[in-house]
């Protein structure tokens, strides 16, 4: 399966992002690097995508197999290389909100590391997970 997104700058720093479906997503260059930090940058957009991607995955996982949740978040924090710039670390913690057991539990987190971006990012980018139950 295929997905087009075009792109196009709107200035020096943003890039207007468009998905296929018609849905748009603006990027800002960061503070420090020109852009006066207003949106998600490039980088952020990579580092939002890691959480987005894990939460989604366990999300379906537990609906799929008859797994009642309240819900899972996500927090993800984004450390920059020195110079040459690129994304060293993520730190993501995944709250996976509801009453489930143990066993449960261990799948959904087994699911959540099948994440397609955590699978791209391996080897590239240190990512660092932290799964967490709230009852």
């Amino acid at each position: 399966m295929s997905v087009t997104i075009t792109g196009r700058s709107t200035s020096a720093v943003t890039v207007e992002l468009r998905h296929e479906s018609g849905a748009l997503i603006t990027t800002m260059a960061p503070k420090d690097n020109g852009g006066d930090g207003s949106g998600f940058s490039p980088t952020d957009l990579c580092a939002a995508s890691l959480g987005a991607c894990g939460t989604t995955i366990m999300s379906m996982f537990a609906a799929n197999h008859g797994i009642d949740l309240d819900g899972i978040g996500f927090e993800v924090v984004k450390e920059m290389s020195p110079p040459p710039r690129k994304v060293a670390r993520l730190t993501v913690t995944y709250t996976i909100k509801g009453r489930v057991s143990d066993l449960d539990f261990q799948k959904i987190v087994r699911a959540g590391k099948t994440c397609p971006i955590r699978l791209t990012l391996e080897g590239a980018v240190e990512v660092v997970e932290d799964y967490r139950l709230q009852a």
